[in-house]
């Protein structure tokens, strides 16, 4: 029934910008951190970028100052915004979540969009 569909993604020239969205859907009670991990081929899925309700942000070091998480908490979507995109940043991007189905008190589950592919490339 959760659903989160990212888009935004494609192919950039290094040096090039994109922005991602993601938005969550279902029977979705609340939602407490967002954000994206990312899998390259024969890697391994790591974090990117994740914002908390509170709006703190956790980044990796590889895409610190170039990458900014934002999130619309209201319509519990998450953007992020990837400037200065190098060619090790090609990747499948997913969107993530945090999240509950029920009131307090109920189990936190993490959920994942099906991905959307991020290429830099000259």
């Amino acid at each position: 029934q959760v659903q989160l569909v990212e888009s935004g993604g494609g192919l950039v020239q290094p040096g090039g910008s994109l922005r991602l969205s993601c938005a969550a859907s279902g029977s979705i009670f609340t939602i407490n951190n967002m954000g994206w991990y990312r899998q390259a081929p024969e890697s391994q899925r790591e974090l990117v970028a994740v914002m908390t309700r509170d709006g703190n942000t956790n980044y990796a070091d590889s895409v610190k100052v170039r990458f900014t998480v934002s999130r619309d908490n209201a319509k519990n979507p998450v953007y992020l915004q990837m400037n200065s995109l190098k060619p090790e940043d090609t990747a499948l991007y997913y969107c993530y979540a945090n999240l509950r189905l029920a009131p307090q008190n109920s189990p936190w589950y993490n959920y994942w969009g099906q991905g959307t592919q991020v290429t830099v490339s000259s």
